[in-house]
C-alpha cells in the first residue's frame, strides 16, 4: 500500500493516537504543516480509499483509525529506500552515513551492538 508524504502526517497523527475525529486530525496536524481543515478531510478520505484508515460512525462524527500498521509501513518504506538507493543491501546505506560523517559514536556503538546480537543469534 502506498502512502503519500502527506498522508503519512495524518498517518502518524492516528498512530500516535485514535480513534480521532476528524477535528482532533486538523487539531493534531493542520498547524505544523500549514494546511487548511478541507486538507486533512481529504487526506483522511484518501487513507479511507486506500484502506489504511477505518472509519467508524460516533453519533453526528465519524472516528478515524488505522488499519495499516505502523511497523508494516516502516517495513515496506525502509525496504523501499534500500532497494531505490542501494539495490536492496544494507551495508552501502551504513558506508554512505559513515563517508558522509552523520554516525555520531553513540551511533557506532549501537550498530556494533546490533551486529554482536546478530552474530551470537546465528
Amino acid at each position: 500500500m502506498q502512502v503519500s508524504e502527506a498522508e503519512a502526517v495524518v498517518m502518524q497523527a492516528l498512530w500516535r493516537e485514535s480513534p480521532l475525529a476528524a477535528e482532533d486530525v486538523v487539531a493534531a496536524v493542520a498547524a505544523g504543516q500549514g494546511w487548511q481543515e478541507a486538507t486533512v478531510k481529504t487526506l483522511l478520505n484518501r487513507l479511507l480509499k486506500k484502506g489504511a484508515i477505518r472509519a467508524e460512525r460516533d453519533g453526528r462524527r465519524y472516528l478515524y483509525a488505522p488499519v495499516l500498521r505502523r511497523e508494516d509501513w516502516l517495513r515496506q518504506e525502509s525496504q523501499g529506500l534500500l532497494d531505490r538507493l542501494f539495490g536492496g543491501r544494507v551495508a552501502p546505506l551504513v558506508a554512505h552515513f559513515s563517508a558522509q560523517r552523520k554516525l555520531s559514536k553513540k551511533d557506532v556503538a549501537e550498530l556494533r551492538r546490533l551486529l554482536e546480537e546478530l552474530d551470537d543469534g546465528q
